[in-house]
């Protein structure tokens, strides 16, 4: 009988590469969708499984929801990828980042424990968690937590709640603490993307500046396509544990523009970059980079995408799509 999985966050960045990666395991996958009257599936088209995805109706606000679906499927895996992702607006929409993010996750262990206590569960931690704490310049999975959003609030909330459910009813329960991961499907809202889509305008004739904030923060930048397969990797062990999942590689925001720049043949790129500070966050993280020995070790999990190699590949996807205009 082949096994079943239930995506969240189906739509956004890492749900279509994670239902991608299961599909050809032989996986039946689910993909969780709130109601909208016309659900945009352009990230799924792209990795090219739309079709092969069974869709069901829920909300990471509505417990009941999220109780009937794990009751229905007796998944055998659930994979929470759902949240209010973008840090900037954790600030602004602080209640509804928690409500996600925090209340979210712990629906989908209550309704495992309810109704499938076998049901593995995977839960998208985050770098952010850590915010200022480092450990020789790095971040590990003993490195204490001090957020700096909302958003990284909410996600230590969650992550001690899957702890949690594991160590007192002994469910399944996995963390994967993932840093930066980026992808041509990436959200425009997030910088790396931001930055692709405006030099590939400004290669277009499109654009003529690229705006953006702190130009010196640092962070570990993978591609999303290589993180799950970890996320797959911890649901397959003997027993559960949380995994940091990164290059042990960190640049600086700095870095990625001119790479971006350079894919395109343009050197002197800083006649093109305006800093605005309302891109700036009220409190920054200024460096992450991880650590993933663990990962590494147990799952035998390695990155294989460099960072040139990520950011030539985002930048030729935005070039496509504005060509295809």
């Amino acid at each position: 009988m082949a096994k079943t999985a239930l995506v969240t966050g189906i739509l956004g960045q890492d749900g279509p590469y994670l239902a991608q990666f299961l599909i050809k395991k032989g996986y039946k996958v689910y993909g969780l969708i709130r109601r909208y009257s016309n659900p945009n599936f352009s990230n799924l088209d792209f990795v090219g499984v739309t079709n092969d995805v069974d869709y069901v109706e829920g909300d990471m606000n509505d417990e009941a929801s999220l109780l009937n679906i794990v009751r229905t499927l007796q998944p055998t895996e659930v994979y929470n990828l759902a949240a209010q992702s973008f840090v900037k607006s954790s600030f602004d929409q602080a209640k509804l980042t928690t409500e996600v993010n925090s209340l979210g996750p712990l629906y989908l262990l209550n309704a495992i424990k309810y109704f499938s206590p076998m049901t593995k569960f995977y839960q998208a931690s985050t770098s952010e968690m850590f915010g200022l704490q480092h450990t020789n310049g790095y971040q590990d999975e003993n490195t204490p937590f001090h957020p700096r959003s909302p958003y990284g609030v909410s996600k230590v909330y969650a992550y001690w709640m899957t702890v949690n459910y594991r160590e007192s009813y002994g469910l399944f329960t996995a963390n994967g603490i993932l840093f930066n991961h980026e992808s041509p499907i990436r959200g425009i809202q997030f910088v790396t993307r931001k930055i692709t889509d405006g030099v590939a305008r400004i290669k277009l004739g499109l654009a003529k500046d690229l705006r953006l904030g702190n130009l010196e923060a640092k962070r570990d930048w993978g591609f999303a396509g290589d993180y799950v397969e970890a996320m797959y990797l911890m649901l397959q062990q003997p027993a559960s544990n949380d995994y940091v999942i990164g290059t042990g590689e960190s640049h600086t925001v700095r870095e990625f523009v001119e790479a971006a720049f350079k894919s395109v043949g343009i050197n002197n790129w800083k006649k093109y970059v305006v800093i605005d500070p309302q891109y700036k966050r009220p409190a920054e993280v200024p460096a992450l980079k991880a650590k993933a020995d663990r990962a590494m070790k147990n799952l035998g999990w390695k990155p294989k995408v460099s960072f040139e190699e990520l950011v030539e590949m985002m930048v030729k996807a935005d070039l496509k799509r504005y060509g295809s205009k």
